[in-house]
């Protein structure tokens, strides 16, 4: 069997390789020039709309009052939080988290977003799905956001879309005990655009900005947040209706009000 520094070679390699031979293969000297420096144009900044219901325009994220928490104090009781309360969140503070962890600030040259996390290139290659449980004027179900004109999309407004999201990720009840589920999936194309196969690279350590950017907001408005690396990823991209290849879900955080008892 053929290897590269102790790597075996695509398609001769056993399951256990195949993490090592990621890293391997996408070290710069193994990448081929990029659609970005062939001139191809680049892909657009967020993807089409799945219907034709109405979106539901979010409130100014500035209108919602946050504690005070400053920086500091919200790393410093930043833990994962997986029971909350029955109490709703407003649409406001769904307003204020799903900008903090993907609004857009400014639209360069028609295909460059800077946003309010940091991301490889700016190429921010997530769509943010959402499963709403207890979201005021909002029915239950999964949506989409639309980053750029700060809007939500209803895909499936199903009461039992939260059975189904907690089946996928592997019975993990407190997807049903949240106020709102955020799903986020990556389109590798407006990564790989730039970095080729190397880009794939980035879109797990831009997974990990957007998923603290939600917990340090989350404090703010008296929220927790559990992250959820394990999930069925078949079932998931099912769930939202994405092909697993040009997108596919990536990471998830379950938010909701907070009680006295944290677990």
């Amino acid at each position: 069997m053929r290897s590269i520094n102790g790597c075996s070679m695509p398609g001769e390699s056993s399951v256990k390789d195949i993490g090592r031979e990621f890293i391997e293969r996408t070290k710069y000297r193994y990448l081929e020039p990029s659609d970005q420096m062939r001139g191809v144009p680049p892909p657009q900044v967020e993807l089409g709309r799945k219907n034709d219901k109405a979106p539901v325009q979010l409130p100014d994220p500035g209108s919602v009052r946050t504690g005070g928490v400053s920086v500091k104090e919200a790393i410093e009781r930043r833990v994962s939080v997986r029971t909350y309360s029955q109490k709703t969140l407003s649409l406001p503070e769904l307003s204020y988290l799903l900008w903090c962890t993907q609004g857009i600030k400014e639209i360069v040259h028609g295909y460059v977003t800077l946003r309010t996390v940091p991301s490889a290139g700016a190429r921010h290659a997530f769509e943010t799905y959402l499963l709403v449980n207890r979201i005021d004027g909002l029915k239950p179900g999964l949506y989409r956001y639309l980053a750029v004109g700060h809007a939500l999309e209803p895909l499936h407004l199903d009461i039992h879309a939260a059975d189904s999201i907690t089946e996928a990720c592997f019975g993990q009840d407190f997807v049903k005990g949240s106020a709102a589920t955020f799903i986020w999936a990556a389109v590798p194309y407006r990564m790989k655009w730039r970095y080729g196969e190397r880009g794939y690279r980035y879109l797990y350590l831009d997974a990990g900005h957007v998923c603290q950017n939600l917990y340090l907001a989350a404090e703010s408005i008296d929220c927790g947040v559990c992250a959820i690396g394990a999930f069925s990823d078949d079932d998931m991209n099912n769930l939202i209706g994405i092909d697993g290849i040009d997108q596919f879900v990536i990471y998830l955080a379950t938010v909701g009000k907070k009680t006295t008892e944290r677990v």
